[in-house]
């Protein structure tokens, strides 16, 4: 029997026609569904087909979870993580990565990060450097990058040595880098690196339009940082602490 996959579904801002056409796919063709149903519109679980599993995750731990998880896709079913909003941000998806990459669950995701990382990045920027249209003087690569937060940059690509010029003032040289070149498309590609040597290998690529450039320490898939979301020591409105 071969292996399931995990999928972490954003379930969008809460009308169920604003999900992704994928996303709505996903749920239909779901074996097992674990929804944050604190948050997540139940509306969204009705798509799912006669005899799927439909798990709320609101009472669970992070261990709990992953058993579930772990569990499904060992039996080569096909598990959706159902998250609100956009589940790279605000979500606690690392920490679910992280556990499946400790016992070998295949889940989806090109970089496998999260751009929002509890006592690492609570913000994320969204900008671009300096072209023909110039930006505000606060609004700088130099002045984003003083704040040494997730940094996502839009058109700028062509002009990686001037990017990685501008923000060696506010991240340090091993600050992890990822340059995604058309996101999603068939012709995807991925460029890892540090803000050292990000530029070099950019150009060895030839990539120079249509990418992504992702800047902060909340990149550094090495690096295991949890959330207390579902940590079975922290209490909140749908569980309390365990001992």
């Amino acid at each position: 029997m071969a292996e399931g996959v995990v999928y972490f579904v954003g379930a969008g801002p809460g009308d169920p026609n604003l999900i992704t056409v994928k996303g709505k796919g996903l749920i239909e063709r779901a074996d097992v569904i674990l929804y944050a149903d604190s948050l997540v519109n139940p509306a969204l679980c009705s798509w799912a087909k006669e005899g799927t599993e439909v798990q709320p995750s609101s009472r669970l731990t992070l261990e709990e979870i992953g058993r579930i998880m772990v569990s499904a896709a060992r039996q080569g079913k096909l598990v959706v993580r159902l998250h609100s909003g956009d589940p790279s941000i605000y979500s606690a998806i690392l920490e679910h990565m992280a556990l499946l990459d400790r016992v070998g669950v295949r889940y989806a995701a090109s970089l496998g990060v999260e751009l929002t990382v509890p006592e690492v990045a609570q913000s994320l920027i969204i900008s671009r450097i300096a072209g023909r249209t110039p930006v505000p003087e606060k609004e700088s690569l130099e002045a984003l990058a003083s704040h040494g937060t997730t940094l996502a940059l839009f058109l700028s690509v062509g002009q990686i040595d001037e990017v990685v010029q501008a923000l060696a003032g506010g991240y340090p040289p091993e600050t992890p880098v990822a340059v995604v070149y058309r996101a999603s498309w068939p012709q995807e590609r991925v460029i890892r690196g540090r803000l050292a040597d990000i530029a070099q290998a950019v150009k060895e690529s030839g990539i120079n339009k249509q990418a992504l450039i992702l800047v902060g320490k909340a990149l550094d898939r090495e690096a295991d940082f949890r959330s207390r979301l579902y940590d079975k020591a922290f209490s909140h409105q749908y569980r309390k602490a365990q001992e």
